[in-house]
């Protein structure tokens, strides 16, 4: 049956859950309206009196929605560098360059820009795309000084450009080779770039090791425009961008292959630091990408929630670490991987967890498997209103066929990791064996979803549909967390 006290205990296992939601219900009040910010600190004042002196529930959410609101106008900044502006740029490479055919495209940050009317250089620190004529064969970490204009975002969706910017993407910028000045040699290579070199070692197909570096170190460059095609379609694209789910692979395998270390002395402290040291590792080979060093935090504080073996104190560090996240960066509230990230995870912990442990079978072969699929379906139908709102398709196929690929995905990501970790010669063809042979299933998967005639439907979700379904996840989830089992006696002759 049904109870609210049930309901109500549960939520008092999740203080931050109660307090995450006003505070990104006040930021996302922010983007739509501006008020002068003597007003909100005003508001935030009377609203915290008033909750210290009366107890008031409803001034408490007040407060907490006002921070929201003061917190994303404190954190608004322009750009620090002048666009329109043709002048000289000293421009830094981040990652392996993604070729496009004529041009190729990266992540670079601008380090100087000369003034062209006093003729001095600016020191700035600003994220760019780059664009550039394929013929200057770019390569991740090298120096360009260049002669170019920085623009705006253009084209595409106005979703897409507030995207774009709220990632902290200056704008785009055009290079060839008529406009380079100097090009300076890479320095030496981090950690992301010897993490590449690394997986490119393995003897792989050209699009199973593409795929391989995209999943494990995050280099999409090896990807064609019909296997990018293939996985957009399929509604598998969220597995070639290094993200929660790949650290969340790596955060559950690592936990698993240590399962035996509590029964040493101390051994579930040595546990719990090694699954943080590899899960930060994990992401430091990727590049730091911003949604996984977000899943990378969430993992950090769910270690010790999971440790206590209760999904309700598991979704309270969540929703701590989503709140952490957003006061540090209340943009990240409308960027897709974070959003992405937090759903996933949160389904998982919702509906995911509590499924697999309602399950009865015996079968200790097939129980894992159905474990893993159940986990897969909860994050796919958790974040598929929001894919559908953002990309303007709904992978009907896909929704079914995403907990295949990401079993596979497994494997290609736990292989990776473990190549990265012991990267000897004589155990380059036993990893390859299995990790190509699962990137290649996944490509093969991803190709046959896509070419279903309607395994996808191209329409968007508007945002009004999107905010009613997950209000009804929501509602269903409230309604899961109040049921209260009866209880049963057995009476005894």
């Amino acid at each position: 049956m049904f109870s609210i006290e049930q309901l109500l205990r549960r939520l008092e296992c999740m203080p931050m859950l109660k307090v995450l939601v006003p505070f990104a219900a006040g930021i996302l009040l922010a983007e739509r309206f501006t008020l002068p910010l003597w007003f909100t600190a005003g508001a935030f004042v009377l609203c915290g009196v008033v909750a210290l002196l009366l107890r008031a529930a409803p001034a408490l959410v007040g407060m907490l929605c006002a921070a929201g609101f003061g917190v994303a106008q404190l954190h608004e900044r322009p750009v620090a560098v002048p666009l329109g502006v043709a002048t000289a740029w000293e421009i830094v490479v981040e990652e392996a360059p993604a070729d496009r055919g004529r041009y190729a495209v990266v992540d670079a940050r601008v380090r100087l820009w000369r003034d062209p009317v006093s003729g001095r250089w600016h020191s700035v620190r600003e994220r760019v795309r780059l664009y550039a004529d394929s013929a200057l064969h770019l390569s991740g970490g090298e120096c360009l000084v260049c002669r170019a204009a920085l623009r705006d975002f253009r084209g595409g969706a106005e979703s897409y450009r507030r995207l774009m910017r709220r990632r902290g993407y200056a704008g785009t910028m055009w290079a060839g080779p008529s406009s380079l000045l100097e090009r300076r040699p890479p320095q030496a290579p981090g950690i992301h770039l010897r993490a590449v070199a690394t997986l490119g070692r393995l003897p792989l197909s050209e699009d199973a090791s593409a795929v391989v570096r995209a999943m494990t170190a995050g280099d999409r460059s090896g990807i064609g425009t019909e296997l990018r095609e293939a996985y957009a379609r399929s509604g598998f694209s969220h597995l070639l961008a290094v993200s929660g789910l790949h650290t969340g692979i790596v955060f559950a395998l690592v936990n698993l292959l240590l399962w035996w270390m509590p029964l040493l002395r101390r051994g579930h402290l040595l546990r719990n630091a090694a699954v943080v040291a590899a899960v930060w590792c994990f992401v430091a080979a990727a590049g730091f990408p911003p949604s996984a060093v977000r899943a990378a935090v969430m993992c950090t504080l769910l270690q010790t929630a999971l440790a206590s073996a209760s999904e309700y104190v598991a979704m309270n560090a969540l929703a701590a670490a989503a709140f952490g996240m957003l006061l540090w960066n209340p943009a990240w509230i409308g960027d897709i991987s974070f959003n992405l990230s937090f759903l996933a995870v949160a389904g998982i912990l919702a509906w995911g967890v509590p499924l697999c442990r309602r399950l009865r079978g015996r079968n200790r072969m097939v129980r894992p498997v159905v474990e893993a699929y159940l986990i897969g379906l909860a994050a796919t139908l958790a974040t598929a209103p929001l894919v559908a709102h953002t990309f303007s398709l709904v992978p009907l196929a896909g929704v079914l066929a995403n907990p295949v690929a990401i079993l596979l995905a497994t494997v290609v990501v736990f292989g990776g990791a473990l190549w990265l970790l012991l990267p000897a010669a004589w155990l380059a063809p036993v990893v390859a064996l299995p990790v190509g042979a699962a990137a290649e299933g996944i490509n093969a998967l991803a190709r046959w979803v896509a070419a279903m005639p309607r395994g996808a439907v191209e329409t968007t979700l508007g945002e009004g549909w999107t905010a009613a379904l997950y209000a009804a996840y929501a509602l269903l989830t409230l309604l899961a967390w109040s049921y209260e089992p009866k209880k049963r006696l057995f009476l005894s002759r």
